[in-house]
């Protein structure tokens, strides 16, 4: 966000005196209520639903000839599969081993009925580079394929999509066109740096080294002009997040039932709040804003709960610059120390998986860790930080309205119109639970509604989203320089909130973890083990 004259939810609340400088004065939201058409959270919804329409309709629409029987062949080997596992739980011996080897051969067969029922025809034309050893190219082709147009299809689509977008709001877009092409090559590079073998063995994100990559110019040589029109974090990361929503489907709220709710929900908030207070009574950082963005950032899901908590706060781009740099970084730390700790203790993968879920912000890191612990441990783990990600918007309309009533009164000890709840609340997020809504019931129809789904969301909309979201690091730090974060990491603060709000939420979530699986619902735990034979 560059231009001074950029009326959007994502630019200064000082809009009514000009005359302050953007770098001063510049918040994630204004207090006025925006149009349809005039507000970046809006356009973030439109793009979002639009590209998930769209990728939608030509999955359907693009169903193979043979698809019907695929799917009669898809419900007979899930029949047959439930019927085996039926059989397994009460064999023993060869007879188990038996039954066991008889499941994994029709599962492979089920997988590929499955990938025959929906094919989305976007996939090949969107791609991300892949994994390399010693030659960088053969990121660009990956098993033997040529994965440039794949490449090219990412960049024209999300070139035009954000082109739209940014003409919508009335920016130039002629100017944003030429940044947006390096942003984009630097967010390529950032891929190609975590498809390396070593690097990706240490499970190194795209994230970080997009983080590295615009920090190192940001620093360094400064970020040219012309780039900056194309920096725009916010709207590359808030689009993103409506695409999410297509993959948080209510179903997984019922995958572990009650514990994995409880864990999510109940120490989700308890750490949150405690944080805050923490932070403000006990460090008493000086930045209300910039302590509810870490606090939410540790606490709910990381970058994306610290997009939507800034926007409902009014946090500076710079607060909420470090609270996402927190949250890159941190991660990195924890998927590789947590799992040897859950190894050295012999803690079950259950166990294990659902304190990975609960404490990792990133949901790439806790994928990563918890397949470092098994298949069991990544399906605990990546269910209930889905489940926590369901807290986004509940999380930013509670932190709207607490803004709303209770920080931000006037001079005469008034507080604010309560229609002001619904002016701060970051509409994207609107966006999010309509895509969730939507996929979960097409998702909840059938296992044809689910294959088309999975179709969708494996086919495009992942792709998509790692984009913007490697954009949007790539964007961070490019606006990002160290001179001026300097007065935020005054006395070591913020980074002192972060390492207390995160202690706290791994004993809390660990204790919660324990005495949901290993005491309350002991059942769900020994029926998720024996599901791993």
């Amino acid at each position: 966000m560059d231009d001074n004259d950029d009326k959007t939810p994502s630019d200064s609340s000082a809009d009514v005196n000009a005359s302050v400088p953007a770098s001063e004065s510049e918040v994630v939201t204004q207090t006025k209520p925006p149009g349809l058409l005039a507000s970046e959270d809006w356009w973030a919804v439109w793009l979002g639903c639009a590209l998930l329409l769209a990728t939608l309709l030509l999955t359907w629409l693009g169903a193979p000839a043979d698809s019907r029987e695929n799917l009669t062949q898809v419900r007979t080997l899930q029949s047959e599969l439930a019927d085996l596992e039926a059989q397994r739980s009460s064999a023993a011996g060869a007879d188990r081993k038996a039954l066991t080897a008889r499941m994994k051969e029709v599962d492979e067969t089920l997988q590929k009925a499955r990938s025959g029922v929906y094919v989305n025809p976007l996939k090949p034309w969107l791609a991300k580079p892949g994994g390399w050893k010693a030659n960088p190219l053969a990121a660009f082709w990956p098993k033997g394929k040529n994965g440039l147009p794949g490449l090219a299809g990412a960049f024209v689509v999300l070139l035009i999509s954000f082109a739209i977008g940014n003409a919508g709001l009335g920016r130039n877009v002629f100017r944003f066109i030429p940044g947006f092409c390096i942003i984009f090559l630097l967010a390529t590079f950032a891929y190609l740096l975590a498809g390396q073998a070593v690097v990706k063995q240490y499970n190194l994100e795209y994230a970080l080294w997009a983080l590295i990559v615009g920090l190192l110019i940001s620093n360094t040589a400064g970020t040219p002009a012309f780039l900056k029109p194309a920096c725009q974090t916010e709207f590359y990361i808030k689009t993103g997040l409506v695409i999410l929503g297509a993959e948080v489907l209510m179903a997984q709220l019922f995958a572990l039932g009650l514990p994995g709710i409880c864990i999510a929900w109940i120490v989700t908030p308890v750490v949150l709040i405690s944080t805050y207070l923490f932070g403000q009574y006990v460090l008493r950082i000086p930045s209300r804003s910039l302590n509810m963005v870490i606090s939410a950032d540790m606490s709910v899901c990381g970058v994306s709960a610290a997009i939507a908590t800034a926007a409902a706060c009014k946090a500076k781009k710079e607060e909420l610059s470090l609270a996402i740099r927190m949250s890159v970084s941190f991660p990195v730390i924890m998927m590789l120390v947590m799992p040897a700790i859950i190894d050295a203790v012999g803690m079950n993968a259950v166990l294990g998986g659902a304190w990975l879920g609960g404490t990792i912000d990133s949901t790439g890191a806790v994928a990563a860790a918890g397949g470092l612990l098994g298949e069991v441990a990544l399906k605990v783990a990546a269910t209930i930080k889905m489940i926590q990600n369901i807290l986004i918007g509940v999380t930013a309309f509670c932190v709207a309205t607490y803004w709303t009533l209770v920080v931000e009164k006037d001079s005469s000890g008034q507080r604010p119109d309560v229609m002001e709840i619904w002016y701060r609340f970051p509409k994207f997020v609107i966006g999010f639970i309509a895509a969730s809504i939507v996929f979960s019931l097409i998702a909840a129809s059938g296992s044809s509604g689910e294959l088309l789904v999975n179709a969708v969301t494996g086919g495009a909309s992942k792709t998509l989203r790692g984009w913007m979201f490697c954009l949007a690091f790539v964007s961070i730090g490019l606006e990002t320089n160290f001179r001026q974060l300097s007065q935020q990491l005054a006395g070591g603060k913020p980074l002192m909130l972060y390492v207390c709000g995160q202690s706290l939420n791994l004993c809390l979530t660990l204790w919660m973890a324990w005495l949901m699986f290993e005491k309350v619902f002991p059942n769900v735990t020994e029926s998720l083990l024996q599901s791993a034979g």
